[in-house]
């Protein structure tokens, strides 16, 4: 046999030397390209390439326009061409008299506009000396919305503060959710220390203005006891940098300083609400549609343009008597009827370009695949129906359809094990099932119900107390369902009335809950049907943003003083304005008024310890939206799954989920029951909230690497039924369930380690679960400040 000889192969030791880099200076290129020119463009980055000497200029120019247009801000704000300057008191203890305040401000040598007491309080300050003009809104004490609703659309915020406390424990919670919601522009006002020594006044003030360091770091206090200090603090006002909110920079907005109702022909519940107002924040387009806070989405016929009543230098119109120089009282509700001749119509709406009120998809049956059912279906279904037929012992006369309603007494009883209602909690089925159990047995005898009587003591003293203590011991109840969900999450008992397969049927078990896939369009509820989904709502958002940025929109400019006309409002509008409460509108931008899956990212304020149950009924302030629903809770994770949680954590930021209407982000996000706050995640219905349930063993034999585990099941069926399911350990054992032992549940499972007599085997179920649909536009009652003693702010709402 002859080796075959051929060239010689170096090895792995040889050495390898770097190839010669040619062609990446410039002058090797030239040579080669021998005069011609590169079609191809040069790319942007390196267009933006500037000298040193570029970029010193362009930062500066850059710098100047900032400096500009914060410098015509200022002097269009409360100027001849904006709108008044918006003030709005709000006192932040209850020994803040706001009214020693309002004197003071109204003592300035201008003319006075005063509003009416039954619009929010306050009054209009004009100046001409200083070319200003404010307009200040008293909050009403202890009505919390409607300090949220005026600091939406506030320019700036006066904070009446205590000379000796600052604020109380109402203050305190005042100031939490203002700064939740997104604070405007702030003044603080200290007023009434002047009885007071001079060496003990400036101790407490040293000490007062230490104690708001925490809270307003850069604030400076200003005192409000003569009228020069008022001037002070005026000019303080009006030469302070806005600061803007995200929600409302985007959207034209005012606050009504006139409205009148005019009844429709149908109904007098129902009619055209005119509000008179200054347009703040972007132009107002009648096609739009227009938000009330608290009331809902409506439609503009028309904007009018009436003349200013707040004008600093009034003009005088032919063949008009001038009967008043620099003061206009208001003595008419309206505050209209003396303009309307010289009203002029400056838009109407147009019906082909008018955003719709559709809110909802009107779902269609019938959309879905449909197939005929063949000869063989129909055939099984009769005879499934004559397999189901009962005979029953009935009075004579008794037609069929009299008899299918009569149950026999064996059937009472099996109702309870029948399908369970989805909206129904599936941790209280125990107690479902005891309810339907007593419902049944009150069934038995209707005769002794019938008869029954009943006498009502004229006291209700001991009834009252009792529905107190009823309360407590409610209260007791949440506060050990959450204690119990803390030590033991997720974990709930079997039933041994009902087999395990029958009552967890919903749920499916996951191999890893993390990377387990599970398909967002599965088995969705018929609200799904109802709702409107983006395919790239992030690629819309900045669309629409880019829009109102570059395209300039048809209608009345900020500043204006218009009458909006709107279609369709009820009539407790306009008694909400006649009450004294804030009228605030918002414009909607497009898509805003149809409802979709909000997501909101919430964290719960230290300083609340009451339990927040998921699926109850909340109050939330959503940018510049308000309204009621009943959320669900989930954690907080990266995943395409999140975990259900029962109750809202104090230690944790959590999802919360609802069926609202569309808000583009960046929007605030309070909520009420409990004082929590956060912002708006996302508007994704494909959002996969899963709730987990722990079924729980405890082995019984211990091997190496087997157990026997009992008390999970009371049944062989079920022992099998859930036998693909693996089992892991609270301390970190994976293993499977091998095979049933017997016929009372008990089980032989294999783990990769041997158990400890202590340690609890755990078997986790899934099921994806869905917001209720509770939203509702309408929040009727205020939220008070303080309750009790704990200055908890929520307000109580029952669950039906």
């Amino acid at each position: 046999m002859v080796a075959a000889v051929g060239a010689h192969r170096p090895g792995p030791l040889k050495q390898q030397n770097k190839a010669h880099k040619s062609g990446k200076h410039s002058g090797s290129s030239q040579r080669r390209a021998g005069g011609r020119v590169s079609v191809k463009a040069q790319p942007r980055r390196r267009l933006r390439d500037l000298s040193r000497v570029d970029r010193r200029h362009q930062a500066l120019q850059l710098r100047r326009q900032r400096k500009e247009a914060v410098l015509a801000e200022k002097r269009s704000l409360g100027s001849r061409d904006g709108p008044p300057h918006l003030v709005v008191l709000v006192p932040l203890h209850s020994r803040a008299a706001a009214h020693d305040t309002l004197r003071l401000l109204q003592s300035q040598d201008s003319a006075v506009v005063h509003l009416d007491e039954g619009r929010a309080g306050g009054f209009v300050l004009l100046c001409p000396r200083l070319k200003q003009r404010w307009r200040f809104v008293t909050a009403q004490t202890g009505d919390l919305h409607s300090v949220l609703d005026l600091a939406k659309v506030a320019d700036s915020l006066l904070f009446i503060l205590d000379a000796a406390d600052g604020w109380d424990s109402a203050g305190e919670h005042c100031l939490s959710c203002l700064f939740a919601q997104g604070l405007p522009s702030y003044a603080l006002a200290v007023p009434g220390d002047t009885d007071l020594p001079l060496k003990k006044r400036i101790d407490i003030r040293k000490k007062l203005a230490k104690a708001i360091e925490k809270r307003f770091p850069e604030a400076k206090l200003f005192p409000l006891n003569t009228e020069q200090e008022s001037s002070l603090l005026l000019r303080h006002l009006a030469a302070q940098k806005q600061r803007h909110l995200a929600f409302r920079d985007r959207r034209a907005h005012l606050l009504a300083y006139a409205a009148e109702f005019v009844p429709g022909q149908e109904s007098d519940l129902a009619g055209t609400l005119k509000v008179s107002g200054f347009v703040r924040g972007q132009t107002l387009d009648v096609n739009s549609l227009v938000h009330i806070v608290g009331h809902g989405d409506f439609q503009m016929g028309q904007v009018d343009a009436p003349p200013d009543p707040l004008s600093l230098n009034p003009r005088v119109v032919k063949g008009q008597k001038r009967s008043q120089d620099m003061e206009v009282q208001d003595d008419s509700i309206n505050g209209t009827d003396e303009m309307e001749e010289d009203v002029k119509v400056l838009m109407k709406a147009d019906p082909s370009k008018q955003e719709s009120l559709q809110s909802e998809v009107v779902p269609d049956p019938m959309e879905g695949e449909q197939t005929w059912p063949t000869e063989e279906e129909l055939q099984e279904a009769e005879a499934s129906l004559k397999e189901n037929r009962r005979v029953v012992k009935v009075p004579k006369g008794t037609s069929k359809y009299q008899a299918a309603w009569i149950v026999d007494d064996g059937e009472g009883g099996s109702e309870k094990d029948g399908d369970e209602d989805d909206d129904i909690d599936d941790d209280m089925m125990e107690e479902a099932v005891s309810q339907e159990g007593e419902s049944s047995e009150e069934e038995e005898e209707p005769a002794e119900e019938e008869c029954e009587t009943m006498t009502i003591s004229e006291c209700l003293r001991d009834d009252q107390y009792d529905e107190k203590v009823e309360e407590d011991e409610q209260m007791l109840e949440r506060y050990k369902q959450e204690r119990m969900d803390e030590m033991f999450p997720d974990e709930v008992d079997t039933p041994r009335d009902i087999p395990a397969r029958v009552r967890f049927q919903k749920y499916r078990g996951l191999k890893s809950f993390r990377t387990s896939p599970w398909d967002p369009k599965e088995n969705l509820p018929r609200d799904y049907a109802r709702i409107f989904q983006f395919q790239d709502f992030s690629r819309t958002r900045k669309h629409l943003f880019r829009q109102i940025q570059k395209e300039e929109t048809e209608g009345a400019s900020v500043g204006w003083y218009v009458t909006l006309h709107i279609c369709n409002v009820p009539v407790s509008v306009m008694e909400s304005f006649k009450e004294g409460k804030p009228l605030v509108l918002f414009s909607l931008l497009p898509h805003e008024q149809k409802m979709s899956v909000l997501n909101f990212l919430v964290r719960r304020h230290p300083s609340n310890s009451e339990p927040v149950r998921a699926k109850e009924e909340l109050i939330f302030h959503c940018g510049f939206r308000r309204f009621r629903a009943s959320p669900l809770f989930s954690q907080h994770t990266s995943a395409d799954k999140h975990k259900l949680e029962r109750f809202l954590r104090p230690d944790a930021t959590l999802v919360v989920t609802v069926y609202a209407p569309i808000t583009f982000p960046p929007a605030s996000v309070l909520l009420f029951k409990q004082r929590s706050n956060g912002s708006l995640l996302s508007v994704d219905p494909d959002r996969i909230v899963i709730k987990r349930l722990v079924l729980s063993g405890h082995p019984f034999k211990i091997f190496t690497r087997t157990a026997v585990v009992r008390y999970m099941f009371f049944n062989r069926e079920d022992v099998m039924w859930f036998k693909p399911v693996e089992l892991r350990t609270k301390w970190g054992r994976r293993g499977h369930i091998k095979e049933p032992l017997g016929t009372h549940g008990h089980m032989k499972c294999h783990f990769d380690g041997q158990l400890k007599s202590q340690d609890t085997v755990l078997l986790n179920l899934y099921k994806r679960v869905f917001p209720k649909w509770t939203y509702d536009p309408h929040v009727p009652e205020p939220v008070p400040w303080v309750r009790s003693e704990s200055a908890l702010p929520v307000q109580e709402v029952e669950m039906e």
